[in-house]
């Protein structure tokens, strides 16, 4: 089916819609704005031109009626008065005589106005047999005819006849003269009757007229004035539209010339600031809170970026070691294989394969954990785990590793901030009974590696302290959750536990501090340990069986469960880690029961100390 083609008023429409869509903003705002100027001045001069109109048309048929009983009175009197002089020169007079009520055609005009020049303009009239009674009484507009003034001698008769001679006057007449005379009349006919007549007949009719040059004149000044002071209001009102315009659209300039330099690739740009009950000020708002957090994402999408390429650069390097250690000693065995003592070496070969193919097991699946934990699978949050239980498992696997260690175990206290900044305390004694909901083989692991890193990283005589406690904070565990395993946030921890203990609100943390007297880790390298591969001596790391996802895997599984976990230096030198983890709101802690360990938690399978202590 053929497509019907655009008819030519859409084309039109179409073509005016695409010229318009290409002027700039400012320029259509002026436009408007002049354009409701000129038609409010043009409407508002109308409406005065035709109110001051009707006014003096109005005020002018009032004196035409107004002026009916003078005339009818002094119709003789004015006959025989001088024109030029009669104080009712401006009027036009006009009697048209009657007999037995009929009019005669005798016509009789003793006042006419005279202009200068000897211009005379006279309404101009209708015949006898065009007067109508529905006319008389009524005033209605005429037009003029204009002629040159003669003289007359009126002299009367002893009937009362008019006799006239007359004389033309030339001379010359200017242009405002002529336009005078040239005005359209205001006529009213009336009913000329003798009132000392009992039989009220008619007598003729009488022509009262008044010109309306004035009228006119007053309209057209009117006019003139009102296009002088509309042209006036259109251009200043259109200086300052175009002035207010410009200045409202330089906060819209600026914001795009900052979005050109965000497109170009300088995200740290933002739009200048503006009052925020304003339009342009709250959209700048908007603009700098989007870019902010647009920034804010770039970077982490760089970090993570760059932390991902490390991690295929440091889990190829760790898999290419034990896969090279395999390839090796299968090609020594193939080598050797044939030489006298092949046996003895063979044994020795296929052990350095299997010692290698463990360590990649481990590294395998410990990358797999943290792919999984990435992903949130992997972890189930609705178990009942006992802290303590897990605590107390970890430190006897360390007394069995290191028999000759001193583990001081504690409870885990705030000490306010006074002379010294806020910070956290361990009290001797036995550990007190936590309880959370969470997955306790995933905890398990996160402690186990923490006991397997002082373990493989301290000297086997060495004290360790290990603490659990209870302490309200002021901070949300998402919140808690999204900061960084930083002393920053450490800090912050610090100030919201201070906060929740004086307002007794908040939410219930379980705190587990363990603290090594080892070597400890530079302050500037602390903020690394939890990335994955990272471990302060690489070589040592290696001989001592660490992947360096350790920490990495923990900090997976205490996020997960919505807490924080962070390392600090040990006051007596050494390493302290602390973890921090939700237990729930400050009002039902006084609701919780007071078990010490999860039964059900007890029945749980339990992995060997080897392999936990191994991560």
């Amino acid at each position: 089916m053929r497509k019907k083609k655009p008819s030519i008023w859409h084309r039109f429409t179409h073509f005016f819609i695409n010229r318009l869509d290409r002027i700039s903003l400012s320029a259509k705002l002026v436009a408007c704005t002049l354009v409701v100027l000129i038609v409010g001045t043009v409407g508002i001069s109308a409406a005065i031109r035709q109110m001051v109109g009707n006014y003096l048309l109005q005020k002018t048929d009032n004196e035409l009626i107004s002026q009916r009983t003078l005339v009818m009175r002094n119709i003789d009197v004015l006959r025989k008065a001088d024109k030029q002089t009669n104080g009712l020169s401006s009027y036009f007079l006009q009697i048209r005589y009657a007999e037995n009520g009929e009019l005669t055609g005798e016509v009789a005009t003793p006042l006419y106005p005279v202009l200068d020049g000897n211009v005379v303009s006279m309404p101009k009239l209708p015949p006898d047999d065009q007067i109508y009674d529905s006319m008389l009484g009524k005033p209605y507009t005429t037009s003029a005819v204009v002629r040159m003034a003669t003289t007359h001698d009126l002299s009367s008769d002893s009937d009362g006849d008019d006799a006239t001679s007359s004389e033309t006057v030339g001379g010359n007449v200017s242009y405002k003269t002529m336009q005078t005379a040239s005005a359209p009349w205001r006529v009213a006919a009336f009913n000329w009757v003798d009132e000392s007549d009992k039989t009220n007949q008619r007598k003729g009719v009488v022509f009262i007229g008044l010109s309306l040059s004035d009228q006119i004149d007053t309209i057209n000044t009117l006019t003139r004035y009102c296009i002088i002071v509309g042209i006036a209001i259109v251009l200043l009102g259109g200086s300052l539209a175009a002035l207010i315009i410009q200045r409202t659209l330089d906060p819209l300039k600026r914001i795009e010339k900052t979005a050109a330099k965000i497109a170009a690739g300088d995200l740290s740009q933002r739009v200048p600031p503006a009052p925020e009950n304003t339009e342009v000020g709250s959209l700048s708002a908007s603009l700098n809170t989007m870019l902010a957090r647009i920034e804010h994402s770039f970077h982490e999408q760089e970090q993570t970026t760059a932390k991902m390429k490390r991690f295929v650069s440091d889990a190829s390097h760790e898999l290419r070691t034990p896969l090279a250690a395999i390839h090796g000693y299968a090609e020594l065995y193939t080598m050797q294989r044939d030489l006298p003592g092949a046996l003895e070496r063979a044994d020795e070969s296929i052990a350095h394969i299997e010692r290698s193919s463990q360590r990649m097991t481990v590294l395998v699946e410990d990358l797999l954990s943290l792919a999984r934990l990435d992903e949130g699978r992997g972890i189930d949050l609705t178990q009942s785990v006992s802290l303590t239980a897990l605590v107390t498992d970890a430190v006897d696997d360390l007394h069995a590793l290191d028999p000759d260690r001193t583990v001081r175990l504690g409870t885990v206290a705030f000490a306010p901030s006074g002379e010294q900044p806020a910070a956290l305390n361990i009290v001797d004694g036995d550990m007190p009974p936590v309880t959370l909901m969470g997955d306790a083989l995933r905890l398990r692991q996160v402690v186990t590696n923490i006991v397997g890193n002082i373990h493989r990283y301290t000297p086997p005589d060495s004290p360790v302290c290990v603490a659990v406690g209870v302490l309200p904070a002021s901070v949300r565990p998402a919140e808690l959750a999204a900061l960084p395993s930083m002393d920053d946030s450490m800090r912050r921890f610090l100030d919201a536990v201070e906060v929740g203990q004086s307002v007794h609100a908040g939410t219930n943390y379980a705190v587990l501090c363990f603290e090594d007297h080892g070597p400890g880790v530079p302050a500037q390298s602390r903020s690394q340990l939890f990335e994955r591969f990272y471990t302060a001596d690489p070589s040592r790391a290696r001989d001592k069986g660490g992947t360096g996802l350790g920490l990495a895997i923990a900090q997976s599984v205490v996020k997960a469960h919505q807490g924080l976990i962070c390392a600090s230096d040990t006051p007596d030198g050494g390493l302290t880690i602390t973890i921090m983890l939700p237990i729930g709101p400050v009002e039902s802690l006084s609701d919780a029961p007071d078990e010490t360990r999860d039964e059900g938690d007890k029945s749980k399978p339990k992995a060997s100390k080897g392999k936990w202590l191994a991560r």
